[in-house]
């Protein structure tokens, strides 16, 4: 059995399959803004069916309808288990896509912005997000990151993470302040997915089902789903799971008959066979 839940930072129990909120605001990434409405019901209902984990960004929106904002709509005032995680670094550009990066002192800024944003008085999980949509540029990232350490011993943060990096980058900020998370894209990196279980790190995959910008290997999921009389996306996320105790899924969607079919995984074991079969 897949264990269900995970510590994250040694003080915050979540479960290991959350909820990103990207996808509350829009539908596609150059779609139309999203309903808000729609994406209150899709939180209020992940948070019955047992999501304790939410991934966000104060740069995840559309237009007038923002995540951070649908997130203090639907679920304040907040349960004591819900763990909100957000991220800083992108900033948004003149047509709304995050395409520019904060300055170090920029950061703070930022971070009170979620704090405002999301009503709450200390953020539980924040990364800093690195570089733009290709993998981690390599750049040092140590002054950004004792910004957000300084915040952190501040009050206004209780854990830090780091996103879209590489090892060396993993290496610099850990050497500053804890990490307690790493959201990257999953692309198999095994060496640092290895890293982060032995030092009981949280490894959070970000488009964990292609988020619109790459295909799943449909033919190699498609057998296992066929098989276990499930989706393709149901197969994906329970092998991301399978893949560490340490990993930590959140797939995001605003759509509720989505959500639930994503978090029936849950309860999806694979096989031996069926991992065999998905690593081809």
């Amino acid at each position: 059995m897949t264990t269900k839940t995970f510590s994250l930072g040694g003080d915050l129990t979540v479960n290991r399959l959350g909820f990103g909120a990207m996808r509350l605001a829009m539908s596609t990434f150059d779609g139309p803004p999203r309903a808000p409405e729609s994406g209150v019901a899709v939180l209020r209902r992940a948070v019955e069916l047992g999501v304790n984990h939410i991934d966000t960004a104060g740069f995840y929106g559309r237009g007038a309808v923002r995540a951070n904002e649908s997130i203090r709509t639907a679920l304040t005032p907040y349960r004591d288990d819900l763990v909100i995680a957000t991220k800083v670094g992108p900033l948004l550009g003149p047509d709304g896509v995050p395409s520019g990066q904060a300055s170090p002192d920029q950061l703070r800024g930022l971070v009170e912005a979620d704090l405002r944003s999301l009503g709450l008085d200390r953020l539980d999980l924040v990364y800093l997000r690195v570089g733009g949509m290709t993998g981690p540029g390599g750049e040092s990232i140590a002054e950004r990151f004792a910004v957000l350490a300084e915040l952190r011993a501040e009050g206004l943060i209780r854990h830090l993470g780091v996103s879209n990096v590489d090892a060396a980058q993993f290496a610099e900020a850990r050497a500053i302040a804890p990490v307690t998370a790493v959201q990257n894209r999953y692309t198999g990196d095994m060496g640092l997915l290895a890293e982060c279980e032995e030092a009981g790190i949280a490894y959070v995959p970000y488009f964990p089902l292609g988020g619109g910008r790459g295909p799943l290997d449909a033919e190699r999921l498609g057998k296992v789903a066929a098989r276990l009389g499930v989706t393709t996306a149901q197969v994906a996320i329970a092998a991301l799971l399978a893949a560490s105790p340490s990993v930590l899924a959140i797939p995001g969607t605003g759509s509720l008959d989505h959500l639930e079919e994503n978090l029936a995984a849950n309860d999806l074991d694979l096989s031996d066979e069926d991992l065999s079969d998905l690593r081809g």
